[in-house]
């Protein structure tokens, strides 16, 4: 995997980051074919943590790297504290932090060398840089194991370098794109919690297809499919859209892909009495069906579900 370069140069910090606002007005991304990556998004944000939710293929990789001026829209206005960022990206790209997908190293690097070079990558003035370097470290955990090589490290401590190398130009807006995908539970809990204490006074865009990632530490959520935004709001909102659709019901074994061919079941487990299957149904699916408090991820499937037809 190639090691993540960012292809520009961010001014060095003058301040904490103090968040943001940031506009999207009818954002799309089309290809020459005509197939709509993201199609006609429009959405306003504060300091906060957004979390970015949809199944693969929904657009969010697309989002995120227009989001970090990486591709340009091909429709819409993306507004970063009033300036267009298609026209003067320069203003979004000092305040921007930001971890790829597919975030890279040099495995024969120490962590504190490869963070030096990113940070001189950055532009950051050298004796700037050796002082964010230690506060990145220092801030994910690493203070520990900066000098060991990267080649070394584990996923999640992998994944925390970079989060340090977003962090280097202490940026008011933070993106991480799928940033838990391989990590075992251990590494997905201890980045939920770094995520969370960096939300703070900037905005951070969580974008996953894991709900688990930002049901505790997002304070908004946006929801893609096929391209379009299908929900933004609060947890709470979505939650309360799921209340009364969901049902905890106990069916026969042969029964099971008749139910599934029925419903949106979002979880099974076999007991002694049967199958007791968790579904989505706007009424009781059958006797002996109990309504349910909805979870988070029961709410999100269930938008999906009804979101289907659109």
């Amino acid at each position: 995997m190639a090691p993540f370069d960012q292809t520009f140069h961010a001014a060095p910090p003058t301040h904490m980051a103090q968040g943001g606002l940031l506009r999207l007005d009818g954002v799309s991304f089309r290809y020459p074919g005509g197939h709509a990556a993201v199609d006609d998004v429009s959405l306003s944000l504060g300091p906060g943590i957004l979390g970015l939710l949809g199944p693969n293929g929904a657009g969010k990789s697309t989002m995120m790297r227009m989001l970090a001026t990486l591709t340009r829209p091909t429709a819409g206005r993306i507004i970063w504290n009033g300036v267009d960022i298609a026209r003067h990206p320069d203003g979004l790209r000092v305040s921007l932090g930001y971890l790829p997908q597919d975030f890279g190293v040099y495995p024969a690097l120490s962590a504190r060398e490869f963070l030096r070079y990113l940070a001189a990558v950055k532009g950051l003035p050298q004796k700037l840089a050796r002082h964010r370097v230690d506060a990145c470290i220092e801030q994910v955990g690493l203070a520990g194991d900066a000098d060991r090589r990267l080649g070394d490290f584990s996923g999640g401590m992998r994944q925390r370098v970079g989060i340090a190398q977003a962090l280097l130009n202490d940026p008011q807006l933070l993106i991480a794109d799928e940033p838990t995908v391989g990590l075992d539970p251990g590494e997905r809990l201890r980045f939920r919690h770094l995520l969370t204490e960096l939300g703070g006074q900037r905005l951070v865009i969580l974008c996953t297809h894991i709900v688990s990632d930002v049901e505790a530490s997002a304070t908004s959520l946006a929801v893609m499919r096929k391209g379009k935004l299908v929900f933004s709001g609060s947890p709470d909102a979505l939650l309360g859209r799921a209340h009364g659709k969901v049902w905890d019901w106990t069916v026969q074994p042969e029964r099971l892909d008749e139910v599934r061919a029925a419903y949106h079941v979002s979880n099974s487990l076999r007991r002694a009495d049967g199958v007791r299957v968790r579904l989505m149904s706007p009424v009781s699916p059958g006797q002996g069906a109990e309504a349910v408090m909805p979870s988070l991820e029961d709410a999100y499937v269930s938008l999906l579900a009804d979101s289907e037809g659109n």
